[in-house]
């Protein structure tokens, strides 16, 4: 087998969205770390449960699911929260993402993009991607996009982008950069062009797969879903 992950991020208002939907109409695999966070949290679910238990029912909305905003607002102001929902969630997330890496891997795509925004502030995973993918736009056109999006102020916006590490900091870590400060007709020429060297590439995944699996304690897990694929 030639699969191989690709771990794509950015910052916020920088235009990952816009670089997902060029790949989804490309026909790539993509896995959204976001989209999976919603899930398993749902009512009902363990992470649900336990957030439910630290957090209090105030977070709760009227149909019982979680308010994103209010429990945002509790860990964007207190580190220790955040880190608390972090060690609530990641283990559930990390075990779904692994659940649909492998039902590509035996659906026979070349490689599979996972889209995680923290990729580069948590680190633990970039080292299981073959190649990573930064969606840059300068500091000036970040600031705007973000206050036309959400409707905040300066000091806001601001902030909201200092909680994550800089774009240029990312830069530094990433084997790619699609630079957004231009228009979209730019941005997906620059995704085209990714897309035919990441497809004319030939790298293994299972080694990376069988060293994260072991890591994760996840080994009965693969088994399982293997044969649940499979047969």
């Amino acid at each position: 087998s030639t699969m191989f992950l690709v771990g794509l991020s950015g910052g916020i208002a920088s235009g990952k969205s816009t670089v997902v939907a060029v790949l989804r109409e490309l026909g790539c695999a993509v896995i959204d770390a976001d989209v999976i966070a919603r899930q398993v949290v749902q009512p009902h679910s363990k992470a649900h449960q336990q957030i439910l238990q630290h957090f209090g029912t105030e977070i709760l909305l009227e149909n019982g699911e979680i308010n994103r905003e209010a429990l945002g607002s509790i860990i964007f102001s207190q580190p220790e929260k955040r880190r608390l929902l972090n060690s609530i969630t990641h283990p559930e997330i990390l075990k779904e993402m692994l659940k649909q890496v492998l039902k590509y891997f035996v659906l026979g795509y070349r490689y599979v993009i996972l889209d995680i925004p923290l990729l580069f502030e948590t680190r633990g995973l970039t080292r299981f991607m073959k190649y990573t993918v930064l969606v840059y736009c300068d500091p000036p056109a970040q600031l705007a996009r973000l206050m036309k999006r959400s409707g905040l102020g300066v000091a806001e916006a601001e902030a909201r982008i200092s909680s994550q590490l800089p774009l240029d900091e990312k830069r530094k870590w990433a084997t790619h950069v699609i630079d957004n400060s231009g228009d979209r007709e730019s941005t997906r020429r620059q995704v085209l062009r990714l897309h035919a060297r990441l497809e004319d590439s030939l790298h293994f995944l299972w080694a990376r797969l069988a060293v994260g699996t072991a890591v994760a304690g996840l080994g009965g897990l693969v088994f399982l879903l293997l044969r649940h694929f499979i047969s």
